[in-house]
């Protein structure tokens, strides 16, 4: 692929951008741990959005829709479509009891939520299973999908590839903590935005495709595996049964509330939560919550969606693009390398703008990653468990040595991955489960710390035997099977725990509905036993402007983003009508954000609030209801 001297100046200019004023940032990261990991707590609603938006906006994502699309049609991308129920669920139900909650991390809510050597210990182990483990490997994805797109544009083995976006990487995130991701992360969205549409025009109007018509007049005569339809947003449920299932029934009815995914977890967590404990207010944690969801599922698809279909029609099989690329390592070959194999008919110019662009989305979530992980393994497991008194300035240090183990530990995993659908599917599977118990801990008091020790033992458990049996030949499921046999079990498994274990103890509840007030049944004898109105609670948190809300937000989501996909199919009948429901819920949810913005601060759950005086030391009760 020719990449000329104004690609490079295009290129280190779109860097220079992003990274730069990222630099002003170092000193005001060094001054404590809030500072570096949560940014004083000051962040606007507008920056923290676009912060989310740009994270999950990697130079993995475009390789795996490609992926998606090229092995199961649009409507594949219903496996992660469906996250639009879960992500509006934060915005109305759990973006502003995060912000309440006043934790630095997410996994400094166990301590304040449940009590005794179970809670610490399940804070320690997330902050090891989640920053570390769990973390490197999503790291690992990032930077495959980096090591393919340099492998295409210019022939470069893993090891420099991650060499270079280590030391750009770990210098960043090192230096200038959350407040320089922010900045890196809002120059990027715009920039990258800007690629990639230049990349879907270009794919589009190159002769072997030419245009949007002719594409999907030609996408419309080709048929995938069983008949696959490739443009179909919904999947065939007359012909294909089993892939519907697999695209679109499973996602909807289960997978968004019973599978915690980084970005898309159930009840907010993650860089989401660090991003809503960051924001300045519940409102701003709201907005920023509400944006990203807009962005995310609206604004960015089609342009790597077009790409994809693009992709069918000059490179229909895998080996067309190893003959287009001979000198390309057989271990990256996959669907998902499609995407950067069309990078080839881009001019000059715009080659070095999507080079620039990639390589800032990939600093992007890599940085945030970096960040994350490290704040869990410093403040959520050194500071909590190993040293409990040093100056600030010394876990400020701890975090920066903890960056860069984290970069070396997922750049060795990246070596043993194959392809960003496989590594999406595995993430999938091992957080089967505990989803539901991450929405109703916030609402239900019975459940307890050790239903979480269960939830992530069952779940890891049951998908290590799934893959020995696999491996021995004993046993094999569908990838469906699997996810239903994991979510029953560990279901199960944490549910009998939040009868049969030791229960919270009745003080810690109380303490924590008096900071947090969950409204729901589901604590209202510890409503009672904290001396709180339950009329305050309801004008703060009202549940059923909240599910107006969040119907209104999803069917706004998934219409507006099926009207710019009927337009570009050229139905114009079905984009008019989409467009009017579309309006119409856009109406709704905007009156409903209005009505709780509105609410926002009646009712803090902080110092100073005027209920507490009420029932000062929180009568405990004796019985469990």
């Amino acid at each position: 692929m020719q990449f000329g001297a104004l690609d490079w100046v295009v290129a280190l200019a779109v860097t220079a951008v992003c990274f730069i004023p990222a630099l002003l940032f170092g000193r005001r990261a060094s001054k404590d741990t809030s500072e570096f990991f949560a940014s004083g707590r000051s962040v606007p609603w507008w920056l923290a959005g676009i912060s989310m938006v740009a994270t999950t906006f990697s130079s993995d994502t475009p390789n795996l829709v490609t992926d998606i699309v090229r092995r199961q049609g649009v409507a594949g991308n219903w496996v992660w479509w469906a996250f639009v129920l879960t992500g509006v669920a934060t915005v109305f139900f759990y973006a502003r009891l995060w912000r309440r909650s006043g934790v630095l991390t997410d996994l400094e809510f166990y301590e304040i939520r449940y009590s005794g050597t179970a809670a610490s210990a399940v804070r320690g182990f997330r902050a090891v299973y989640l920053g570390f483990f769990f973390n490197c490997l999503i790291m690992a994805t990032v930077n495959l999908a980096a090591c393919k797109i340099a492998a295409i544009m210019f022939g470069l083995p893993r090891w420099q590839t991650l060499l270079a976006v280590g030391l750009l990487n770990v210098v960043f995130a090192a230096h200038s903590g959350l407040w320089g991701v922010l900045v890196i992360d809002l120059l990027q969205f715009f920039i990258m935005m800007a690629a990639v549409i230049a990349v879907a025009y270009f794919a589009v109007y190159i002769p072997e495709v030419g245009g949007i018509g002719p594409l999907v007049e030609k996408v419309s005569a080709m048929s995938g595996p069983d008949g696959l339809r490739y443009l179909n947003v919904l999947p065939d449920f007359s012909n294909n049964w089993d892939i519907a299932v697999a695209i679109f029934v499973l996602p909807i009815a289960v997978q968004w509330w019973s599978v915690w995914y980084p970005g898309a977890e159930p009840g907010g967590g993650s860089y989401i939560a660090q991003r809503m404990l960051a924001s300045k207010s519940e409102k701003d944690a709201l907005g920023a919550v509400l944006f990203f969801n807009i962005a995310h599922y609206v604004l960015r698809p089609w342009p790597w969606i077009l790409v994809a279909l693009a992709s069918l029609i000059v490179y229909p099989q895998l080996s067309d693009i190893q003959r287009a690329f001979p000198d390309l390592d057989p271990a990256l070959l996959g669907h998902d390398i499609a995407y950067p194999a069309m990078l080839k008919f881009l001019p000059a110019g715009f080659v070095g703008l999507v080079v620039g662009g990639l390589a800032a989305a990939n600093s992007s979530t890599i940085l945030t990653h970096l960040n994350w992980g490290a704040s869990y393994l410093v403040h959520d497991f050194y500071r909590r468990f190993v040293r409990t008194d040093a100056e600030e300035k010394h876990y400020v240090f701890a975090g920066r040595v903890a960056t860069v183990m984290l970069f070396v530990v997922s750049s060795a995993l990246v070596f043993v991955l194959d392809t960003a659908k496989d590594t999406f599917d595995i993430i999938l599977q091992v957080g089967a489960g505990t989803g539901l118990l991450y929405l109703l801990r916030w609402f239900w008091w019975r459940i307890n710390a050790w239903s979480e020790v269960v939830a992530m033992i069952s779940s890891f458990a049951i998908s290590v035997l799934f893959l020995v049996l696999e491996k021995q030949g004993v046993y094999s499921a569908t990838t469906s099977q699997r996810l239903l046999m994991t979510v029953g079990f560990t279901t199960l498994c944490w549910v009998l725990a939040a009868y049969l274990a030791p229960q919270t103890d009745r003080r810690t509840l109380v303490e924590f509905y008096r900071k947090v007030h969950p409204a729901g049944p589901g604590w209202e004898r510890v409503r009672r036993e904290a001396g709180l109105p339950k009329q305050a609670v309801e004008r703060a948190d009202n549940i059923p402007m909240a599910l107006l809300g969040w119907v209104a937000g999803c069917v706004t989501i998934w219409s507006a983003l099926f009207t710019v996909g009927n337009f570009l199919y050229g139905r114009t009948g079905y984009g008019l009508a989409l467009l009017a429901v579309f309006v119409l819920s856009g109406l709704v949810l905007l009156f409903v954000t209005n009505r709780l913005w509105a609410s926002s601060g009646e009712v803090t759950g902080e110092e100073g609030d005027p209920t507490e005086e009420k029932n000062p030391g929180g009568a405990i009760a004796r019985d469990d209801d």
